[in-house]
């Protein structure tokens, strides 16, 4: 079953899966995504502390909100999607606290909303859904996404971006640059912080294995 994923809260994800995405076609944000991140808050958590239902109905919601990456609503994504958080738990009868809490995970956990996360959940969800825009699956999602929304692979007249401004919206290559390879920098957990570094270096990695394939020394 799909709940098994979110281990041991499993009562708790039957609850808020229904509510969790919204119909879209975007492999990069679906049922996947909200595991891996589950995965990622429990390897912090388990080392920071932390309350694991508001970590686990922020990770179930904090994507309750589709906005695709190229709309002009992109930065208010999480806002949005903390807004519909609220109603829906409301609605079940949580707890007004918890509530709050949860409100303020989903916001502060975007790159783009560029809120600072205060509590301690807060900071283990930011981490755990950034370090899924960090190594291989960061590559994959990259790429997956620069696809989906037309981009080329790189400039072939100018892959580093030498003598013109990154555009990652026209070539996937210039967002390891725009926003990849600074993510490593914000983390706030020192677990975090250690895995962070450690996909960094595989983002690197690839990056130089994917200018020396095309040809670029």
């Amino acid at each position: 079953m799909a709940t098994d994923a979110f281990a041991p809260l499993q009562h708790l994800a039957e609850q808020l899966l229904p509510h969790a995405l919204e119909p879209a076609e975007d492999g990069a944000h679906d049922l996947s995504h909200l595991q891996r991140v589950w995965h990622n808050v429990r390897t912090l958590q388990a080392e920071e502390g932390g309350d694991l239902e508001v970590l686990l109905a922020s990770v179930l919601l904090h994507d309750c909100v589709a906005v695709e990456k190229n709309s002009p609503l992109r930065s208010q994504a999480s806002r949005l999607a903390a807004q519909k958080a609220a109603a829906v738990l409301s609605n079940l009868a949580w707890p007004r606290h918890q509530i709050s809490a949860i409100v303020h995970a989903i916001e502060a956990h975007s790159f783009s909303a560029n809120i600072t996360p205060t509590s301690l959940e807060a900071k283990i969800v930011q981490d755990a859904d950034r370090l899924d825009s960090l190594g291989l699956l960061g590559v994959a999602r990259t790429f997956y996404t620069a696809g989906r929304m037309g981009s080329g692979l790189y400039d072939p007249h100018d892959p580093e971006a030498k003598a013109r401004d990154y555009d990652d919206k026209r070539f996937c290559l210039d967002h390891f640059q725009t926003k990849l390879l600074h993510l490593a920098n914000g983390f706030q957990t020192t677990t975090g912080q250690r895995l962070a570094r450690i996909r960094h270096e595989r983002l690197k990695g690839f990056m130089e294995l994917f200018k020396e394939e095309i040809g670029v020394t």
